[in-house]
Parts: structure tokens; sequence; C-alpha cells
């Protein structure tokens, strides 16, 4: 049975997020407050525009809060500079894309080494990290392969193998199964769940309730603003015939 830390890996207060579009400034994030634990798997839902893209940016430490505290690992993010915020990218965060996002010319190990070329960490240490992280996914046997010689599935097992590369305290996905069909997602969300089960904590945004119903706990957004944070048992998305858009929130 897997055990839950009490130890908190993210604490956010008040967290606010204001964009401006030409005169008129647009409300992302209204005083979000999140706390997540070491080794929990949590969904993020919402419709379009509800703010889960910009919490997703924020735990990433992609974008700064114009207001609030955002505490991760122990180490206050908000007001640090750029520089140290992408350190702090680099070391503490795994991130999984839709789109995959590796480079076409090299191999399955070459892009799965790149969160550790900005480290003083020698080549065959990287090598070998970024091998061990690909048998961690199932494609040992695949590490000289390029990603036009790969499936779709298998591109996603190696965006998830680089973000594991690095150990990071979080993994961060965002609609990791939009471009994969219902068959592949399916093993990829396995792959998610053997993670979890080794004591990955998973933050992951998606629109589908067949794939949130996979985590432990669903937070869902509207209009910038946490409206319901609960055990999934006790969410709608694990409701049967019932989706995301149909669901109350």
């Amino acid at each position: 049975m897997i055990q839950q830390s009490n130890k908190p890996v993210i604490r956010i207060k008040n967290l606010t997020r204001t964009y401006k579009i030409g005169t008129e400034s647009v409300h992302a994030l209204r005083g979000v407050d999140l706390e997540v634990c070491q080794n929990e798997y949590v969904a993020v839902m919402g419709h379009s525009g509800s703010g889960k893209s910009t919490l997703m940016n924020l735990l990433g430490c992609l974008d700064m809060a114009n207001a609030g505290e955002y505490e991760l690992n122990g180490i206050m993010t908000t007001r640090m500079s750029a520089a140290s915020l992408a350190h702090v990218r680099n070391q503490q965060i795994g991130f999984v894309f839709q789109s995959f996002e590796l480079l076409p010319r090299m191999t399955a190990q070459k892009n799965v080494e790149l969160p550790l070329i900005y480290s003083e960490m020698p080549f065959w240490k990287r090598r070998k990290l970024a091998k061990q992280a690909l048998e961690r996914v199932g494609l040992g046997a695949r590490i000289d392969h390029k990603p036009n010689q790969l499936s779709g599935g298998e591109k996603q097992r190696v965006a998830v193998a680089r973000a594991l590369v690095s150990s990071p305290s979080i993994l961060l996905a965002d609609e990791p199964t939009g471009n994969l069909d219902s068959k592949t997602s399916a093993s990829i969300m396995q792959l998610f769940e053997q993670l979890y089960a080794e004591g990955q904590t998973i933050i992951m945004v998606t629109h589908e309730s067949d794939i949130a119903a996979h985590a432990r706990r669903v937070v869902r957004m509207r209009d910038g603003q946490i409206v319901s944070d609960l055990p999934i048992e006790q969410d709608p998305v694990n409701t049967h015939n019932q989706g995301p858009e149909e669901a109350p929130q």
C-alpha cells in the first residue's frame, strides 16, 4: 500500500496573476490557496479560461505571480530573479507536455539528457542517468532511436523519462494524453500509476474525465479560483457517465 507523506512539497497562499491585454486587465488567478504533499497524485480540471494553465505555469516556475506566495519543497520562489527561478525549475520540476517537445535530430537518450546539460555532471554520468530513466519507462531497447522512429506512445515515454532524469520533486503533466489514442493513453496512465506507486508526486492538468479519474485528488477551477478540492472518490469525475462538461463545479 502506498504511504503518502504529510510533508508539503507545494504551498501556495493567495496567489494572484493578472495580465494586461491592451487597456484591459485579465484576472487569470484570483487569490488561490493550495497545498500538495509528497507522493500525491492530483488532477487539475476546469473549462478554458478557468486559470488551470496559468496555475500550471506558476507551479512550473515558467511565470511569476503578481501577488501571493509559492513555496516549492521549502524554497520560497516568489520574488526570485529569473535566473534563480530557472535553476529551481531545472532542479525541482519535471515537465511532460501534450506535444512531447522532443528534438527531432537527437536520439531518445540525448533528448533525455537535455535537463542535465547545464549541470556540472560529467558526460558519462549524464549518459548513465538518461539510460536508466529510459529503462524505467520501458524504453531501454529504444535509446538510440530518433523521434521519427518512435510511436506516439514511445515519444511520450521519452518525454516522461526526460522529466524524471533529474529526480524532480514534482512531475507536472499538461494534457499528457492529448495527442494519443485511447489505447496508448491507457498505457501512459499505467506508467503514471507506476511512478506514483514508486513515490513520485504528480500534478496533471486535463480536461478529460477518464484521465482525471486516475488521480487520487481532483482540484477544479473556475474564473481563476479553486471551486472544489476533493479526493477522487468524492469528486463528480468519478461518477459514471458524467464528463467534465456536465460535472457540477
